[in-house]
């Protein structure tokens, strides 16, 4: 029997640890919260009645120790320096040319990470089996709070093999905004105060001599760093955290190489717009060289590594209530869940709506009607909400339904395979049409000048005027009801001769957008995957309209640039019904739908621009110009407008407050030209 059990407890344990490794390092659970306990507490009673198998490496031993009397203080074996912060792209920017004035102008590759607002902590493995975890402290010495790190998601307790013979891993303990709004509503309930935040109430969890009461707490663990190593080597941090991944460390989510350090200050921007995903507080973004060498070459300054630098910002909260939270329907059919927010000031600016993004963003946060709620604004980020305080529930509170029907059709949604976006499929969906309109004007678009957001609105409220692209161009048969409609729309009752003026400049812009080359009309049309960029490549290419539709999905791929998706995508609207009925009625209103004759010739003549087969990037604030209006006076030379800088980048223009773009191009010798100088190059007016 006792083989039998041993054989059992030694299976329950390494399924445990599997679990914990998909859970916490691979985010892809396997299993329940509920089966993961049936496991956990079989092993819990298998162990109690074999003691003679007891384990101190056991997933049962995170938690159960008993408190100690005091903290010992341990000297680091290497010190845990502290990071230079900079708070802005041009203090950014600064650092970069610092560090291509010492490693020279070769670029190097850099690997950009949340930096977690939590407590450093630092790991040390011996054996594969955790030894010790020490607080930062002054960064040459540190409290031994072992007792606490075992009571840690994110922290095994044993290595999964290979594993070096030493092993030191630093990191960030933290708790989730989940679980700190579970916590603060815990507290009330026992008529404590609740936690004032997050990382506060991180330090005190550490700091307390009961590893039972820091469980309680629920911190977690992200790996971040390497200190002492032996029996290991490794050339690069990202094989460093690829391997510490396999042994079931986790890293931090989003940590991504980049091949320079104006694309890793490129991703911060992609990383800065996901914030609102996280479900833990980030207060920067750290950059750090990639390879080993070369930051052992590099060194350190008195207080830090030069190979190293957190880009941090002002983060500014408020507490407010959700009111309600509506549905909104995108021209592409994606419902985007708004709350509607009681009106609050961060940083200067009135906020009273946020984007909750998805359905799965609701799930996460937990967010209920009447609820209160932490808004953050960061940077030049729009305000996301941050968390729930659960704590200031009071049963007023209602949940949010998702819909399963569109609010403006009442079509039956849709979820995307393999994604998080549902959609109203109906493409005659007074939302989408609506939404549509307002692209299709747009100066993205067919620039139609006099046709806003608000006579938009207007002119598709029931009783319709205009259900469809083509009916835009059928409203000077409605002068009487456009006139009603447009003052109605506007602030203040105009005069017959006003209303006449702007009527006629309405209609005037809609005559001179029938004639916009098919590019844009390709644009317009709110194909998905079609955008800018792509429909000037296939109008360039196919010439007509007609030629496009002909063409097959094989034919459509294999353009450059283009590939299966967008093909497929193209494909299949314009053989729907909806595409066909489309572009029948655009061709009888005369719009223009493409010359292969004209199409040559504009071939011929950017073939022959005086920037044929030039790659050009723009950056910064312009003065002369608007960035559509730059790109497209590239393309019309026979330019490439491209958005991010490479060897094959012929010259940048750079306006004012030119960033990481910018230091790319001094990296890598790329010619820089101001506006002034770019127009004196094309000799344009």
């Amino acid at each position: 029997m006792s083989k039998s059990a041993q054989h059992e407890i030694v299976k329950l344990r390494d399924a445990i640890r599997r679990h914990d490794r998909l859970y916490y390092v691979e985010s892809r659970p396997e299993i329940s919260d509920l089966e993961y306990d049936r496991l956990y507490k079989r092993l819990e009673a298998l162990e109690a009645e074999h003691p003679e198998f007891a384990d101190e490496a056991s997933p049962t031993r995170r938690v159960g120790g008993e408190p100690i009397e005091g903290f010992v203080t341990v000297e680091h074996r290497v010190p845990m320096l502290s990071i230079d912060n900079v708070y802005n792209e041009e203090e950014l920017a600064e650092f970069g040319a610092r560090v291509v004035k010492q490693i020279g102008p070769d670029p190097v590759e850099w690997l950009a990470e949340y930096k977690v607002d939590g407590v450093a902590l630092s790991l040390i493995y011996e054996g594969g089996r955790l030894l010790r975890a020490v607080t930062r402290g002054d960064g040459r010495r540190g409290d031994d709070v072992t007792h606490n790190a075992r009571t840690m998601g994110g922290v095994p307790l044993l290595l999964e093999s290979p594993f070096p013979r030493v092993l030191e891993v630093r990191g960030e303990a933290f708790i989730s905004n989940s679980d700190f709004a579970h916590l603060r509503a815990e507290h009330e309930r026992r008529g404590e105060e609740p936690l004032k935040n997050s990382r506060n109430a991180t330090a005190g969890a550490i700091k307390l001599l009961d590893p039972r009461e820091c469980s309680a707490r629920k911190l977690r663990f992200y790996a971040h760093s390497v200190g002492l190593l032996e029996g290991a080597e490794f050339a690069t941090h990202w094989q460093f955290l690829e391997a510490i991944g396999r042994m079931g460390l986790p890293m931090v989510p989003g940590t991504a190489v980049r091949p320079s350090f104006a694309t890793a200050c490129e991703y911060t921007q992609e990383l800065m717009q996901n914030l609102h995903a996280l479900d833990f507080e980030v207060d920067g973004i750290v950059l750090k060289v990639n390879d080993f060498a070369l930051r052992e070459q590099m060194g350190t300054t008195s207080k830090s590594p030069r190979w190293v630098v957190a880009f941090k910002w002002e983060k500014y909260e408020a507490i407010t209530r959700v009111e309600e939270i509506s549905v909104q329907v995108g021209k592409t059919g994606t419902l985007t869940p708004v709350a509607h927010l009681a009106p609050v000031e961060i940083a200067g600016t009135t906020v009273s709506r946020a984007s909750l993004h998805n359905r799965d963003e609701i799930e996460r946060l937990g967010v209920q009607i009447g609820d209160w709620v932490v808004v953050e604004k960061a940077g030049k980020i729009i305000p996301h909400v941050v968390r729930v305080e659960e704590h200031r529930r009071d049963g007023t509170q209602r949940a949010f339904e998702f819909p399963i029907r569109c609010p403006e059709c009442q079509t039956e949604v849709v979820q995307d395979e393999g994604g998080v976006y549902i959609r109203c499929p109906n493409p005659a969906c007074p939302a989408q049409v609506r939404e549509s309109l307002r692209y299709f004007a747009s100066r993205a678009a067919m620039d139609i000048e006099g046709l806003g957001t608000e006579l938009i609105a207007k002119l598709t409220q029931p009783p319709a005027l205009v259900k469809s692209f083509g009916d835009l161009y059928r409203l000077g048969e409605h002068r009487d009801e456009v006139a009603r409609r447009l003052y109605k729309a506007g602030s203040k009752k105009a005069t017959g001769a006003e209303e006449q003026k702007l009527i006629d400049g309405l209609l005037a812009g809609l005559e001179a957008s029938r004639g916009r080359p098919l590019w844009r009309l390709l644009t317009a049309l709110n194909i998905r995957h079609i955008g800018t960029r792509t429909a000037q490549i296939l109008a360039e290419y196919f010439g007509t309209l007609d030629a496009l539709a002909e063409a097959t999905e094989e034919q459509l791929a294999a353009v450059n640039e283009v590939g299966p998706v967008i093909a497929k995508s193209l494909f299949d609207w314009l053989h729907s019904e909806v595409g066909r009925t489309v572009v029948e009625d655009l061709r009888g209103l005369g719009l223009n739908l493409g010359s292969a004759t004209e199409a040559r010739a504009k071939a011929a003549q950017r073939a022959a621009g005086k920037l044929a087969g030039k790659s050009v990037v723009v950056t910064g604030k312009l003065t002369r110009f608007k960035r559509e209006e730059i790109e497209q006076l590239i393309h019309d030379h026979g330019g490439k407008p491209a958005g991010s800088v490479s060897k094959k980048t012929t010259f940048v223009v750079a306006g004012d407050d030119a960033g990481s773009k910018l230091t790319k191009a001094q990296e890598l010798g790329v010619q820089v030209l101001t506006e002034d100088q770019f127009v004196e190059l094309l000799k344009v007016d």
